[in-house]
């Protein structure tokens, strides 16, 4: 591998160009197809290419069964979309998860996010064998190895170092607030460029982990939105996703909406203005409604990438007090794909 190769591939990266000139981030999550066609997936992604800085492709999320996330990210890459490639420790050895991270950068996959993996008994496969040889933490310290130029076992890479951008996810609703600070030093620690939050309905507690833990750092974070449809889909969630609970005056205000999908938006777009103000970014989560993103962010005041694209700075402010007292709610959230 040239230097030149490195020098070429590294400049296409926007992402990690956009985290370093301290702008605003956005990114959203495309799941891939159950199937071989990613025609839907190119769509949903070709129509926020635009609006977003980059788009996460999800690994067998909730551990159900879809396309490879590294396949469905090259496809992504070649139709000039900035895919995040999501990588998790349940289906992969050792040995596996090293051929891929050496693959995908290889691809020009760059941007990884190292998390450790929902459950298999989640999923759709629950006879299936989990592996967990590494965790969230040890993925990203054997990223760090590879990008030095050695293998997990400390062996020189003979045909050349990786440049992969990692990032990892967090949850600043986690009930421990010292088990909350621990892992996320130790993301840093372990090499973390970026970090992407669960679900954020409680905008009191992020900006207390912005302040209490995060500062001291200097890594961007970028605040979980989830675009809710309805009350029920609301319920859904806080009954069946681990840890999470959706404050019930956000449930009612869908409730008591003509149209529950469009105060859906509207209660998304006052979360992308408050995360404004707390932190360097959002990461959009619109499960098959993903072409209501655009207008998530319109509402929200920020303008597609090409146009107007505030450096973080200007937009940090203090909290809009009405609308953190409408949003704000005590969480206990946990999800083991951190």
């Amino acid at each position: 591998m040239t230097e030149q190769y490195i020098t070429d591939r590294d400049s296409r990266n926007s992402f990690r160009t956009a985290v370093k000139s301290g702008k605003f981030l956005i990114t959203a999550e495309v799941t891939p197809p159950k199937g071989s066609d990613p025609t839907r997936m190119i769509e949903v992604a070709l129509a926020l290419r635009n609006w977003v800085h980059a788009v996460n492709v999800t690994d067998g999320s909730r551990a159900v069964l879809r396309m490879s996330p590294l396949a469905a990210a090259t496809i992504l890459s070649q139709h000039g979309i900035e895919p995040i490639c999501q990588m998790t420790c349940r289906d992969r050895n050792l040995i596996a998860i090293q051929a891929d991270l050496m693959g995908a950068n290889a691809l020009g996959i760059n941007n990884i996010l190292a998390l450790t993996g929902d459950p298999v008994k989640a999923g759709d496969h629950a006879q299936a064998r989990s592996v967990f040889d590494l965790e969230a933490v040890r993925l990203l310290q054997t990223i760090t190895k590879l990008n030095q130029g050695f293998d997990y076992n400390g062996k020189g890479l003979c045909d050349g170092a990786t440049q992969i951008f990692p990032g990892a996810a967090v949850d600043p609703q986690l009930a421990s607030w010292s088990g909350l600070q621990r892992r996320f030093e130790r993301k840093v620690a372990a090499g973390a460029q970026f970090f992407q939050s669960q679900m954020i309905v409680d905008f009191s507690r992020l900006e207390k982990f912005m302040s209490q833990i995060a500062v001291k750092f200097n890594k961007p974070i970028l605040a979980g939105i989830f675009l809710l449809k309805s009350a029920k889909n609301a319920q859904f969630i806080n009954q069946y996703v681990p840890g999470v609970n959706i404050p019930q005056a956000i449930i009612a205000r869908l409730e008591q909406a003509t149209d529950p999908l469009h105060e859906g938006i509207v209660i998304a777009a006052e979360q992308v203005r408050l995360a404004r103000q707390v932190c360097q970014g959002v990461h959009i989560m619109a499960v098959k409604r993903e072409d209501l993103i655009p207008q998530i962010l319109e509402m929200a005041e920020i303008s597609p990438q090409g146009q107007s694209v505030q450096n973080v700075a200007t937009t940090r402010i203090a909290l809009a007090e009405p609308l953190l007292r409408r949003n704000s709610h005590n969480t206990n959230n946990f999800h083991t794909r951190l």
